[in-house]
């Protein structure tokens, strides 16, 4: 029994051993990159050759932001958590239903689907960026509210964006058109026609 005793603890210890020296190990790979990378003239926080610059300068609404990015990080998350401007809505998070739609140099473009590194060189405009300069709506959102278009307002940032950049780009639509433009955008209320009805109604005012 003396002897039974013995052999388990010698493996207890064998045990006790094996892992300190794979921790140490784990330990001593993670520091090598710190210590090397100090004696090549590079601090921890600089970046490494092939890596992606987290400190971006982006231009929202006509604002440069200065705003840390990961590498994958969408600009609906930019948006939303790192610059504050909640306007721009996440719903399916899968580029399908266009409640997160933006303008990016006037074309609308899903921003949850968009990597905010990809837009460093461009202009971003959000739901915030259209009012005037006194704080006065767009006519496509004084047109929404006229024609009753929100119903639970969800989806209606991205309407707008949408319906926006049809505008800028075809002032004088046919409702086909109009329709055709913001099929990108998903209605759970299914207010279809009140949106249109908005498209036209600016349409007519612009």
């Amino acid at each position: 029994m003396f002897e039974k005793n013995k052999i388990l603890e010698k493996n207890r210890s064998s045990r006790r051993a094996f892992i300190k020296g794979v921790i140490a190990s784990g330990t001593a790979v993670s520091s090598s990159g710190y210590i090397f990378g100090s004696l090549a003239g590079c601090s921890p926080d600089q970046s490494v050759l092939g890596s992606v610059e987290r400190l971006v300068s982006l231009n929202v609404n006509g604002q440069t932001r200065r705003v840390d990015v990961l590498p994958n990080e969408t600009l609906a998350m930019t948006l939303r958590y790192k610059l504050g401007l909640t306007g721009t809505k996440l719903g399916c998070d899968r580029g399908e239903c266009g409640a997160c739609t933006l303008l990016v140099d006037g074309v609308p473009n899903y921003s949850c689907s968009t990597l905010t590194h990809s837009v460093r060189d461009k202009q971003v405009t959000s739901i915030e960026g259209l009012q005037g300069p006194n704080g006065e709506l767009h006519p496509v959102q004084q047109a929404m509210i006229d024609e009753l278009g929100p119903q639970c307002g969800f989806c209606t940032p991205g309407q707008i964006m949408s319906a926006v950049a049809l505008l800028e780009s075809n002032p004088n639509p046919s409702r086909d058109e109009a329709r055709q433009a913001m099929s990108g955008n998903l209605c759970r209320c299914g207010a279809y026609d009140h949106y249109l009805n908005s498209v036209m109604k600016a349409a007519e005012r612009s």
